[in-house]
């Protein structure tokens, strides 16, 4: 009776006749080590900063969900708050996952990739936390290649949490706003049956300045910058 035949046995008996037993634990470490080195190469690639800012792609391998110009890159982190810098700022770890998606992408496009960027919060650029980053690479003509994005998905009222500061614009509606309320709220406390026009307008520019001064020193003493100045920069002090 014919015995089913083991594929794992014969392809361990093909191995063995090029590898002598002794030489089996030898080529293993090898193997190890080379998947090391690889992987070190490539974290490494990702804390420099490369002047390369083209990478060549295989068109027909290309996925066009992952290829956005630098204006939606712009105006997500200015909706959300968040940064566009290079990798070597990243402080957070790189999971095992996202140097094997290099690599994946590397052996498809037949190419080495380099320029890494991320968009992460400002803090992933200052502690080590996983908070919804994305890695990407440049292409050409002011595009990116999203790599990977991995770690926690972002809250969905991170948009409107930080709406005041995504602009000027935004800041003085908010102030405007914020102050006509106050206004309608406290008027006849303070002016009970003598409130007028005249006496409503002074009580409104007296909030308006009020907290005009209180958002500038605050931001001012904080280093804080409106979003839309502060989604490329590197230092701490206008996050």
């Amino acid at each position: 009776m014919l015995q089913s035949i083991n594929l794992q046995e014969k392809l361990l008996r093909v191995r063995n006749k090029k590898l002598k037993k002794v030489d089996v634990l030898a080529w293993v470490q090898k193997i190890f080590i080379e998947v090391d080195e690889r992987y070190n190469s490539t974290e490494e690639r990702l804390k420099r900063v490369d002047n390369i800012t083209l990478n060549q792609f295989n068109i027909n391998k290309t996925d066009t969900d992952a290829i956005f110009h630098i204006d939606q890159i712009k105006k997500i982190c200015i909706d959300y708050r968040l940064r566009f810098l290079d990798a070597k700022y990243f402080k957070s770890d790189y999971p095992s996952e996202v140097i094997i998606k290099i690599h994946q992408l590397e052996k498809e496009h037949n190419t080495k990739l380099h320029g890494f960027k991320i968009v992460a919060p400002s803090v992933l650029f200052k502690l080590k936390k996983a908070d919804d980053p994305m890695l990407f690479v440049p292409m050409s003509n002011d595009y990116y290649y999203l790599v990977h994005k991995w770690g926690n998905d972002m809250h969905p009222l991170r948009k409107f949490k930080y709406w005041v500061i995504r602009n000027v614009g935004n800041f003085g509606i908010s102030l405007f706003v914020t102050s006509l309320l106050l206004t309608l709220a406290t008027h006849s406390f303070f002016f009970r049956e003598h409130t007028s026009i005249a006496y409503f307008f002074l009580l409104f520019v007296f909030y308006l300045k009020g907290a005009l001064g209180l958002s500038l020193f605050y931001g001012i003493s904080s280093g804080k910058n409106f979003s839309e100045y502060a989604w490329r920069s590197k230092y701490d002090k206008i996050c």
